[in-house]
């Protein structure tokens, strides 16, 4: 278990990681090498690179991130960066970001209207 400042650390840490991957805007095409570099370089924090996040199962997905200590809120921003980066072609991440936020609604506890949004949001793409 990580004590109160480093916890505090790893989820700053954490933090930054995830708004770079969301502040990347995709556009349905291919990926130029420059943004693959950024996205590669940004999934490297969590253990990943793209082809790992292609091959990786749901399940095994949700055990990485919840063991690099990813809380609800973060998994829930890591779902929504897999939903952007699904626009590009030859990436389909949308059946990972439903299975994220899933795992979130059941494991939280707690309800939530935007996660359910998004559950519903993705079952219909």
């Amino acid at each position: 278990m990580l004590n109160k400042g480093l916890r505090d650390e790893e989820a700053i840490r954490i933090d930054n990681v995830l708004k770079t991957l969301r502040s990347l805007d995709f556009l349905p095409e291919n990926l130029n090498n420059d943004k693959k570099f950024e996205v590669e370089n940004q999934l490297k924090e969590f253990g990943l690179n793209i082809e790992t996040l292609v091959r990786y199962q749901n399940e095994e997905l949700i055990t990485l991130l919840t063991r690099c200590h990813l809380d609800f809120n973060q998994l829930e921003q890591f779902a929504d960066f897999l939903t952007d980066f699904s626009k590009v072609e030859n990436y389909n991440f949308e059946n990972k970001a439903l299975a994220i936020y899933q795992y979130i609604q059941q494991e939280s506890k707690v309800f939530s209207f935007g996660i359910n949004t998004k559950i519903a949001s993705a079952k219909n793409k």
